[in-house]
């Protein structure tokens, strides 16, 4: 067991809270092992659930949604685009009109036949009993302006499936006017940001426009007060610093290489406890990767100062492309002797990495000691619906959890949910499936590790030790949960798993 274990976390949040201008290299603050809780750790939930609710909670009823649709699409095969209209109606009939009916009238007309046209069904939703308990109870806490916004969302939903994209449109500019991102409920917020990102949609699909200008630095401020304000990226952090530590473990040349290093926040408390080991600091070269060579140069001298006040060696070489376009043996160089670890903190804000099958070969083939992998636990691929229901309940639980702990108007707040998850959202809506980007995207990243000569390393204990200490920064309140589980640790909200981490070995590195 190595000197200061957990001193990366203790010592790190301190780093990892401030922007690169204020990092600092003073001895973190260390906390022995036998202040942690054991009896707590063995469980396999953890608590910081909330016990209470104040109102109606998107996220609830999209759960409710979701399940609906999962078992509709397990019992329909989406073979043509006419059963993808048909089962569409269905879903949309049985798990907004037929199994859950909440104190509102909502009239529309407006339908699908099995040519995809619009019918003349309307949907009456009224006062009735409802069948599932569970459910029952999350439409009790609908207001009826929160379920305007949501079934209005979701009837623009099913047209744009069937590419009925003029009644889709006259939806959105009524959801627009009804739906504000400053809105007092994080229903209002969630739809409003949705209708942004269906509108866009519709007009990429009338131009043929698929690709938006990205302000990469805009990105990486708004991440970063992600990361102020909720656990879920430190959490991604010091969980993937711990996996690679105890790779490192007697390394004396050790080579990180960051798939997506943005402002490079996690790095500076790794480096604190690698240039403080009992067998001594390791020579340490970093290849961060990204799609703007300005900020990436930034980033490794603000990643190099921060090393030579440790007095840590240190190489940094920025690649500013994706990693699945690159040559690697003369993009990157693996040298003899050297201990290879692969970060991957996935989002959904833009591909950082291109073509999947790319990436799994260039991965087979640096065959690195460890691959940290931090996945968003949302489909990426899929149809169009399916990406919009998986998206609404994933959003709309991050929604709620911020609501839960930050106030309306909170500026911090707006800057995430504007931009951060708006643009996840709009990449996933507007700009990912298969049918524009032209390639399948691997829906789970570790199954397909897995198959591909990788083996799973599982989760320490100090991991879970490091994830627990981050949660217990934030108030039982809020309503965090992590989990442990096949070898993997999963941070969530309330019962809704949200990151998964988990650490892989190749086989040839064995």
């Amino acid at each position: 067991m190595m000197k200061g274990e957990f001193e990366v976390v203790h010592g790190g949040l301190d780093f990892i809270n401030q922007p690169h201008e204020q990092w600092d290299c003073n001895p973190p603050i260390t906390f022995s092992a036998t202040a942690l809780h054991t009896n707590s750790l063995s469980r396999p939930m953890m608590g910081n659930q909330s016990n209470t609710m104040e109102k109606f909670e998107v996220s609830d009823w999209m759960e409710h949604v979701a399940r609906q649709f999962s078992e509709t699409a397990t019992t329909n095969s989406f073979q043509t685009e006419t059963a993808v209209s048909t089962t569409a109606e269905n879903f949309m009939v049985q798990a907004i009109g037929d199994s859950c009916r909440p104190q509102k009238t909502a009239r529309r007309n407006y339908s699908l036949n099995v040519n995809g046209n619009v019918g003349g069904i309307q949907w009456n939703i009224h006062q009735s009993s409802c069948n599932n308990n569970e459910g029952s109870k999350a439409m009790n806490r609908l207001d009826e302006h929160g379920l305007s916004l949501l079934t209005l969302l979701l009837e623009c939903a099913v047209a744009i499936s069937v590419d009925n994209l003029g009644e889709a449109h006259r939806m959105v500019l009524e959801l627009t006017q009804m739906a504000s991102p400053y809105g007092a409920s994080c229903a209002e917020r969630i739809v409003a940001y949705f209708s942004m990102a269906m509108s866009s949609r519709i007009m990429n699909s009338w131009l043929g426009i698929c690709t938006p200008l990205i302000n990469h630095k805009s990105v990486h401020g708004a991440f970063q007060f992600f990361n102020n304000i909720s656990p879920f990226i430190k959490f991604a952090h010091f969980t993937s610093n711990q996996a690679i530590l105890e790779a490192f473990h007697q390394r004396d040349r050790v080579h990180i290489i960051d798939l997506d290093i943005m402002q490079g926040l996690q790095w500076p408390a790794l480096f604190h406890i690698l240039a403080t080991r009992i067998e001594g600091p390791p020579h340490v070269r970093m290849t961060g990767m990204g799609s703007s060579m300005d900020l990436l140069v930034e980033t490794g001298k603000q990643l190099s100062n921060f090393a030579k006040r440790l007095g840590l060696s240190f190489e940094f070489h920025p690649i500013a492309k994706k990693f699945g376009d690159i040559d690697l043996p003369t993009t990157i160089q693996v040298r003899r002797g050297e201990t290879v670890a692969v970060h991957w903190l996935q989002h959904s804000l833009y591909d950082a990495t291109g073509p999947d099958w790319k990436t799994m070969r260039l991965l087979q083939q640096l065959a690195p000691r460890v691959i940290t992998l931090v996945e968003q636990d949302i489909t990426p691929g899929g149809s169009f619906l399916d990406r919009f229901v998986g998206s609404l309940h994933y959003y709309s639980t991050i929604f709620d959890s911020l609501g839960a702990s930050l106030p309306t108007d909170d500026p911090s707040r707006y800057r995430v949910e504007h931009g951060l998850l708006y643009r996840e959202i709009n990449n996933m809506l507007a700009i990912g499936g298969p049918t524009r980007s032209g390639e399948e995207k691997f829906n789970h990243w570790q199954s397909e590790l897995a198959r591909n000569c990788f083996v799973q390393v599982p989760m320490s204990g100090n991991s879970m030790a490091q994830a627990q200490l981050i949660l217990n920064m934030f108030p039982p309140t809020h309503g965090y949960s992590l989990v442990q589980g096949d070898g993997t640790l999963k941070l969530g909200w309330k019962d809704t798993s949200l990151f998964t981490a988990s650490s892989w070995t190749s086989q040839a590195s064995v």
